[in-house]
């Protein structure tokens, strides 16, 4: 029964990833096949060929984004660009959603921002549990000025779903950095606290108490 038991474990290992990545990768290329409504009916493969080709939704969306920001780059596009954010930004629900949005792509995808580059250890939902957080900024304006104090404001996921979670303003000083990467990080989260990154100890200063040795 040992025997049975480690064989079920070790095929359950082997399939739930690939179930996993295969069902992910599928919804991804089913969402961006989509993208084919740009391309007139009777170019599109079903008329074509009389079948789907998947995966071609993929190339079209990388094309489609390569284009737009060559376009953006220059001289014409940016003035385009700055006439629809014009245009947006007097739209009253509109200019709120699109203004988040932009900002929000701007911190994610800028490689000088701080957004979701450091993995946190705060003390919630109460002291003495903790939370893997990631941060999302540094400069808050007001409320560092109403609360006195150099603060930090975190993302706190979800588990196992970390696209869904809070944000929590934090002191600095009750905030512990962490090594580990914000990929790791995402591991550690995804599977409900399984996969724990590996840790150089010996690279970690100031530790609050000394940990015991793996090798002992």
């Amino acid at each position: 029964m040992k025997r049975l038991r480690r064989y079920l474990i070790a095929g359950i290992l082997v399939w739930v990833p690939l179930g996993v990545t295969s069902a992910l990768v599928y919804v991804a290329v089913g969402f961006t096949d989509k993208t084919l409504v740009l391309i007139p009916e009777k170019y599109r493969p079903l008329e074509l060929f009389g079948f789907n080709i998947p995966g071609l939704g993929v190339i079209l969306a990388l094309i489609v984004l390569l284009v737009t920001g060559v376009l953006a780059a220059n001289f014409v596009g940016r003035a385009f660009m700055g006439g629809w954010e014009s245009l947006m930004e007097r739209i009253p629900v509109i200019r709120t959603i699109y203004s988040a949005a932009k900002k929000f792509s701007e911190i994610m995808f800028s490689e000088s921002g701080q957004s979701f580059k450091k993995v946190l250890l705060i003390e919630y939902p109460r002291k003495e549990l903790y939370s893997l957080a990631f941060q999302t900024s540094t400069d808050l304006g007001e409320v560092q000025g109403r609360t006195g104090e150099e603060v930090v404001c975190c993302f706190v996921p979800t588990t196992p779903n970390p696209t869904s979670g809070l944000i929590i303003i934090v002191p600095r000083k009750d905030v512990i950095e962490l090594d580990m990467d914000v990929d790791d990080a995402l591991k550690m989260i995804i599977s409900l606290g399984v996969v724990v990154p590996s840790w150089r100890k010996d690279q970690t200063a100031e530790l609050p108490f000394d940990l015991p040795d793996d090798s002992e």
